[in-house]
């Protein structure tokens, strides 16, 4: 769902642009460690970031690693950037991107991805509309191509039709499944950090459904 349009955000949202692109970044392609401090450390990008509640917690608790938080809505993502630059101490190990998920061919390189999250993706209900969840097959080529060897991807959804789907898709893909689950908060997983929509939903006695799955 679309959030109704702030026209304040599109001047308010520049204050941020120091970690975050307004624009889908392809000179980027190939080279994002670079653009963090410690290069060396690995590279995990979520597709999807919302608020930034879970990248910016991930940040905070993970400072060993480099993330990415992609969104579509300008409307969302200048939530995630003041998450992100308000926290304390500054998070060093964060970047944000403006953009849509069909594109990121264009703005990951072959192999330059170690983790994919995908946290409550639209579950586009309809059967007609299944060309369009982040989980279908053609989504999970182009997720292959940028991920490295051995690279994975960390689902989570409230949706169990979505999560049913997805092990489908990634089963005819050939992706091995690991640590799946319909019920999450039955045995949290250390490290992990809540999203926004998780934490409310979660709080109300909802399972969640998560998996891990291994590029083929």
């Amino acid at each position: 769902m679309r959030l109704r349009r702030k026209p304040w955000i599109d001047e308010a949202i520049k204050e941020y642009t120091d970690i975050l692109y307004l624009e889908e970044p392809t000179d980027q392609k190939g080279k994002w460690r670079s653009v963090f401090p410690h290069p060396e450390n690995e590279l995990h990008v979520e597709f999807g970031t919302g608020k930034g509640q879970f990248i910016s917690g991930m940040a905070a608790i993970h400072p060993q690693v480099n993330f990415i938080g992609m969104e579509v809505q300008e409307g969302v993502i200048y939530y995630a950037a003041k998450k992100t630059a308000e926290k304390e101490p500054p998070l060093t190990n964060v970047r944000l991107i403006l953009g849509d998920v069909s594109e990121i061919l264009n703005i990951f390189g072959e192999g330059e991805v170690d983790v994919i999250y995908l946290n409550f993706s639209d579950p586009w209900p309809k059967k007609r509309h299944a060309k369009r969840r982040l989980t279908y097959r053609d989504f999970l080529k182009r997720y292959a191509l940028i991920l490295k060897e051995g690279g994975e991807i960390r689902f989570k959804t409230d949706n169990k039709d979505l999560f049913d789907f997805s092990i489908e898709e990634f089963k005819a893909m050939g992706w091995e499944l690991s640590h799946v689950t319909y019920d999450l908060h039955a045995a949290p997983v250390a490290g992990d950090v809540e999203t926004e929509y998780e934490e409310k939903f979660s709080r109300k006695g909802n399972p969640v459904c998560r998996l891990v799955a291994r590029r083929p």
